[in-house]
């Protein structure tokens, strides 16, 4: 969200992107565009999206606007009910299939919900855009919404000397530390790979990795290293060796998906291990950015780590690779269709 909203503030728009808060916020940094954060009683649960929609839904009501966009499915029915009162366009913004999570597929009482809002409201957006071509063929599919695809790529930058210049064979794992991202088959993966793991991020699985960390006496091989800002991240994943991407086949939003991690990997040239599912192997048949995996078995994670730990002409020739995907897969270019997007609706600012 921050990428969107500083390109549409770079292009003249007046941009607020709005958000809760919690006793673990870190302090807002100062950005190009308005940043507004909602304080709610209920931290999470059925409680917490109740009271975040219904402050969604006055704070919006007041705010001066000419176009709501909504995030996902929290926050969809607070926007297009303003949007409806107030005679204002609306936008959809699926960075995820919503009702197709892990979570949510997993808890049969949990997904009708999610599933009912999903097929009563995305088709009330009619224009809205998505973060891959498959999710975006499901959407025209079933809820007839012809959405562009925007996907979330870095900002072409520099490629700073760590980038060619490795000392340390670690391996990296960066972005939020969830059910469905593989770890509790890479974690036991480790026992036969003679490297360093980092788990660079935070999230609803932290204290199951733990727990597999110690139960496979990993201790001091894979370490836990907690969020880092992604300037610092940026030279983190500059230093790595190999990059890991593992998504379980749990739900169509994990079949579908195309991690922030794995563009990340390229545009650091750093060779990466990463599922053999629709959006990656497009990538992947294109650049040769990475080595897919057909399943998440233990033997197959720690042979593809292993390929790239040993085999250096292969490393480098990936290398290579990712130095040319990078000038194609990157946020330059995505934001022109972010841009011709808004334009058909609010005109050139």
């Amino acid at each position: 969200m921050i990428r969107i909203c500083t390109s549409l503030s770079s292009a003249n728009y007046d941009v607020t992107l709005v958000g809760t808060k919690n006793s673990a916020s870190p302090p807002l940094l100062q950005k190009s565009f308005n940043q507004k954060r909602l304080t709610t009683w209920f931290k999470y649960g059925p409680g917490f999206y109740a009271e975040y929609n219904c402050r969604l839904f006055f704070f919006l009501l007041f705010v001066k606007a000419d176009l709501f966009c909504c995030i996902d499915l929290d926050t969809i029915i607070p926007v297009w009910l303003v949007s409806v009162i107030r005679n204002k366009k609306r936008v959809y913004d699926a960075h995820e299939y919503f009702s197709q999570q892990k979570e949510i597929v997993s808890r049969p009482g949990i997904y009708k919900i999610w599933h009912w809002i999903e097929k009563k409201f995305v088709p009330l957006f009619p224009n809205g855009y998505t973060v891959g071509y498959k999710i975006a063929a499901e959407f025209k599919q079933i809820y007839k919404v012809n959405y562009e695809v925007i996907r979330n790529m870095p900002l072409l930058k520099p490629i700073t000397q760590f980038a060619t210049n490795r000392c340390e064979k670690y391996i990296l794992y960066q972005g939020a530390v969830n059910e469905a991202r593989g770890l509790e088959y890479l974690i036991p993966a480790m026992k036969e790979v003679d490297a360093t793991l980092l788990i660079y991020g935070d999230g609803n699985f932290m204290g199951q990795t733990k727990r597999l960390v110690e139960s496979n006496n990993l201790s001091d091989k894979v370490f836990l290293k907690g969020k880092l800002l992604p300037e610092d991240l940026d030279s983190i994943t500059s230093l790595a060796y190999v990059g890991v991407n593992l998504v379980e086949n749990i739900g169509l939003n994990q079949y579908y998906s195309l991690a922030n991690k794995f563009f990340d990997y390229i545009h650091h040239l750093v060779p990466q291990v990463t599922m053999d599912f629709p959006e990656y192997k497009s990538i992947n048949d294109e650049f040769d950015v990475g080595l897919l995996l057909k399943d998440l078995d233990q033997a197959t994670i720690s042979n593809s780590l292993n390929r790239l730990l040993k085999d250096q002409a292969l490393h480098e020739k990936i290398q290579r690779n990712c130095k040319l995907a990078r000038e194609q897969l990157n946020w330059q270019q995505e934001e022109k269709k972010l841009f011709a997007f808004y334009h058909r609706f609010l005109g050139n600012k």
